[in-house]
């Protein structure tokens, strides 16, 4: 299930964990580096 709201399209602020938002920024992370 893909979670729907918060920041754009990354469903960022629906998790409710630093979990969810580390994994988002680590994914961010590795797009900008390539």
């Amino acid at each position: 299930v893909a979670p729907f709201g918060g920041v754009k399209q990354s469903g960022l602020g629906r998790e409710g964990s630093h979990y969810g938002i580390d994994d988002y920024v680590v994914i961010k992370y590795l797009c900008m580096a390539v």
